[in-house]
Formats: C-alpha cells, sequence, structure tokens
C-alpha cells in the first residue's frame, strides 16, 4: 500500500478560487458520463469501488443505494449529512468551504443511480460562510443547465436544496436529520422502517455524508478499480485525515485508508516541539481513545476495531503529555450531555450523571468508587439508547478508565489535579 498523500478530493484546495466552477476544472464531465450509463451500471461501479460510508460507520456505499426499492412508484430521494459537528471532526466542513462542486456533482451522479428527482443538503446551520460558499456552487450549476429540468440534455431532471439546520448535534444522525429536515424537532427515529424504505416523507431515501457523495466523481471518472487499487483489502481507497491539537502542522491530509499515525505524524511534523504523544482519537470525541502503543495501527475499518476503537470520521485529535485525561473526558462528556436529545432515559439521565461524577473527580473530590460509578453508568447507556450519541458518550469513559486509571486515582489522591491546564495551550509554558 502507498503510504504517500492521494490528493484527490484536496487536489486544488490551495487554489485561490478552488471553490468556483472554472477553479474546480469544471464541467460535470464525471455527472455527463454517468448520465450517459445505465443507473444500475452506476450503481454498480460503486459497488465494485469498495467505497464505504466516510461518515463513521463506514457500511459500503454502493450497497445503501442498492437498498433503495425501484418501481415503487414513490418519490425516491437523495440527503447529504453536511451537519459536521462532533468535537474534533473538521472533513467535511473544509471540503464544502474549497471544494464545494464535487459535492455538487457527486450529488447529480448519486441521484441519477438512485433515481431520485429531488436532493437535499442538510448543513450546520452555524458555518454560513460554507452555507453561502455552497449557495453558490449550486447557483453556478443551475445557470450552467448542470442542475434543473434536462440535465445535460439528458431528459433528466434534478431539483437540489441546501437547508440549514439549527445547530443541533443530534441532527448529524440520520433519522433525526429526516425529522428535522420535515420541519420536526430533531429527534431520532425507530428503526425499521430504515430510510431507505420509508425515509424523507415516508418514501425511499439515501443519507450520505459529504465525503462519501464528493468522493463518487473520481470513481465514475477513473473507474472502479482505480479506487479500489487504494487503501486496504476491506477499506479501499482514499480519506481526509484531520490531525488536530498538540501537532506541529494541524489540518488536512489525504491519504490511502491503512495509513499509520506514525507516518501521519511524520507528515505533520511530528508532535510540538518538546513534547511526547500521550492519547489519541482515531474518529472523534465518540470514539475510544488510543494510547502512543497505537502508533503502528493501521488506520482502516477493520485494524482500529480489532484495537477496540473506531476509525469513525478519522479526527485524529492529538494530545501530548500536558494533557489531563480526566479534564479531557469531562469537556466531551458535557458537550454529550449537552447535545442529547433527550427521547430517551439512558442517553438523557445517564450523560448527566457522568457529568456530574467526572466534575466532582476533576476536582480531586471523588472516590475509587466513583470510577465503577461511571463505567457502570456507562454500561447501562451503551447499547440501551436510542441511537447512536449515548453509545458515542461511553467510548471516551470506558476507554480512559482503561488505560489511565492511575490519573483519575492520581486526582483524589492528592485532591485535585495534578495538572496546569494552561500548559496544555499554544500560549502556556512550552
Amino acid at each position: 500500500m502507498s503510504t504517500t498523500l492521494t490528493p484527490v478530493l484536496t487536489a486544488n484546495w490551495d487554489q485561490a478560487d478552488s471553490f468556483t466552477l472554472d477553479g474546480y476544472g469544471g464541467d460535470y464531465q464525471a455527472a455527463r458520463k454517468a448520465l450517459g450509463m445505465d443507473p444500475d451500471a452506476v450503481i454498480q461501479a460503486v459497488k465494485d469501488s469498495g467505497l464505504r460510508g466516510r461518515g463513521g460507520a463506514g457500511f459500503p456505499t454502493g450497497m445503501k443505494w442498492g437498498f433503495i426499492p425501484q418501481g415503487d412508484g414513490k418519490p425516491h430521494y437523495l440527503v447529504v449529512n453536511a451537519d459536521e459537528s462532533e468535537p474534533g471532526t473538521c472533513k467535511d466542513i473544509p471540503l464544502m468551504m474549497a471544494n464545494p462542486h464535487s459535492l455538487v456533482e457527486g450529488v447529480i451522479i448519486t441521484a441519477f443511480a438512485i433515481r431520485a428527482n429531488y436532493a437535499f443538503i442538510y448543513v450546520r446551520g452555524e458555518v454560513l460562510h460554507v452555507i453561502r460558499r455552497l449557495h453558490a456552487a449550486v447557483r453556478e450549476a443551475y445557470e450552467k443547465g448542470f442542475l434543473g429540468k434536462d440535465v445535460f440534455g439528458s431528459g433528466y431532471d434534478l431539483e437540489l436544496v441546501v437547508h440549514s439546520g439549527a445547530g443541533a448535534y443530534i441532527c448529524g444522525e440520520e433519522t433525526a436529520l429526516l425529522d428535522s429536515l420535515e420541519g420536526f424537532r430533531g429527534q431520532p427515529r425507530l428503526k425499521p422502517p430504515f430510510p431507505a424504505v420509508a425515509g424523507l416523507y415516508a418514501s425511499p431515501t439515501v443519507v450520505n455524508n459529504v465525503e462519501s457523495i464528493a468522493s463518487v466523481p473520481s470513481i465514475i471518472s477513473n473507474g472502479a478499480d482505480w479506487f479500489a487499487s487504494m487503501g486496504t483489502e476491506k477499506s479501499k481507497g482514499f480519506g481526509i485525515f484531520s490531525l488536530s491539537g498538540h501537532v506541529t502542522r494541524p489540518g488536512q491530509y489525504e491519504a490511502p485508508l491503512g495509513i499509520t499515525l506514525r507516518e501521519l505524524l511524520d507528515m505533520a511534523g511530528g508532535i510540538r516541539e518538546g513534547h511526547q504523544l500521550k492519547f489519541w482519537t482515531p474518529g472523534g470525541s465518540s470514539t475510544p481513545i488510543f494510547t502512543d502503543e497505537h502508533l503502528d495501527v493501521p488506520l482502516d475499518f477493520e485494524a482500529v476495531g480489532a484495537k477496540g476503537s473506531m476509525l469513525g470520521t478519522r479526527a485524529l485529535q492529538i494530545f501530548d503529555e500536558t494533557t489531563c485525561v480526566v479534564r479531557t473526558v469531562l469537556r466531551w462528556t458535557e458537550f454529550y450531555a449537552h447535545e442529547s436529545c433527550g427521547k430517551c432515559t439512558p442517553c438523557r439521565e445517564g450523560t448527566y450523571w457522568l457529568k456530574q461524577v467526572l466534575k466532582r473527580l476533576e476536582k480531586g473530590q471523588g472516590s475509587e468508587e466513583d470510577l465503577s460509578t461511571i463505567t457502570d453508568i456507562a454500561d447501562n447507556i451503551l447499547g440501551r439508547s436510542f441511537c447512536a450519541l449515548g453509545d458515542g458518550a461511553t467510548s471516551p469513559i470506558h476507554s480512559s478508565v482503561k488505560y489511565f486509571r492511575e490519573e483519575y486515582l492520581k486526582h483524589f489522591e492528592i485532591g485535585g489535579c495534578p495538572f496546569d491546564p494552561k500548559k496544555s495551550t499554544l500560549w502556556g509554558e512550552q
């Protein structure tokens, strides 16, 4: 496997006009090619490429498209999940900012493949600069005749709507997103029925992540074999790895799946000078943390899963030895408690109590019994909550106690936090 960077989605990010149709290099050749194919052939090409969902779960994209029942007499819908909001995750927002036309072109190909005439991009309401950029890209596509009636003169019609959310993390969950899009309060639905059968407006719907859809044009242009030649046996292709935190050059690194953190850190200039790696997240705050012993774990769905975590959104938050694990886990837990939609008891009550106990522990006022309490609460959330938000909230709890139990104990041994929070900041003592 090649370990060099593979700039495809990020290829033109260094150009001043990358977000325009001209900067995209664009005549939407991949979409033109796709609309000249049989829709089932487009689905098969994506299946053959091995593309898996880039939103975290890693479900095979082509298989998801294939679940849409055809000839059912109902309208079909494509919904792009652009509600990126998990702590540490920062790939879809810069992608839409720098290269929105890759998403719009991917939408055309995907909607055609699943026989949808209406598509929606549900984008996080706070990122107004990105919303404006998406609107501009969609407007350009309409003006060129790439959207609307008779796309490319093929007889295919497609309307694309950019919809702004109201800033709820829960709406990143696909069924809560659909409820929000329909004008209801964003809360997850009971499954089944799954969106492929009864999604938006009770009709067959595909919900895909931004990066998943934006990857489709390159597959159609270059072929399924080209995409499948990168990555690992079961995790094909490339992806954007987002390095943040205590790293010399944080940013987006587009590389084949299966690359290791050690290799990415080499490209990013390593941990900030004078410090060493303590712990990190392979896929954002909802994935169990890793330590320096996991530097050489291939970053693909299977290898990361085998080591007890999840690849998720490839949000690599890097923390050095100045960081207090307890404080970090408390901050994440405060986020999950705040963002719990309240629909189910395990998550609503569990995240609240996790926050209370962790606050006490971080101040050094807890006891060893509290460690049993937080793991017990997490056990009662995991697998028992209505959606994956609750499960994600337990990941930092279980993994931090597993790897850093002594650090938890140290807090109440000395009656406070043994770390100076200023030292973990950029302006703190180096």
